[in-house]
């Protein structure tokens, strides 16, 4: 009998039955050092259990490669076909309008300034 079947919360044997259906499955082994690390984490808060604390490790990693690869993608795009003149200025003036659309705090700038 499995913990789903023992289970004594109404909803808990749905539940179950559909997060292992929406969710794939990965068995892998890692270092002590590495385990007792998470399970720091867990036991601080920082994430619910060992399995979230690899999710999210992984979603994070997945995530800066993605922003890596795009980012390099940009500045060959760029490479091959690079900003006019015009569009170059029209770019500065924009952005010089939304900087003075803001509202700047004073005493900000002056402690800024020096």
């Amino acid at each position: 009998m499995s913990i789903i079947d023992t289970c004594r919360v109404p909803h808990c044997k749905t539940h179950y039955r559909i997060y292992d259906d929406t969710m794939g499955q990965f068995v892998t082994r890692i270092d002590d050092d590495l385990a007792r690390a998470i399970d720091q984490l867990v036991e601080e808060g920082v994430f619910h259990s060992r399995s979230e604390a690899v999710r999210k490790s992984l979603t994070a990693t997945l995530d800066a490669h993605r922003r890596i690869r795009l980012g390099r993608e940009t500045n060959e795009g760029y490479s091959r076909v690079p900003e006019t003149d015009e569009e170059l200025r029209l770019a500065e003036a924009v952005a010089t309008l939304m900087i003075a659309a803001e509202p700047w705090d004073d005493d900000l700038i002056d402690d800024a300034a020096g």
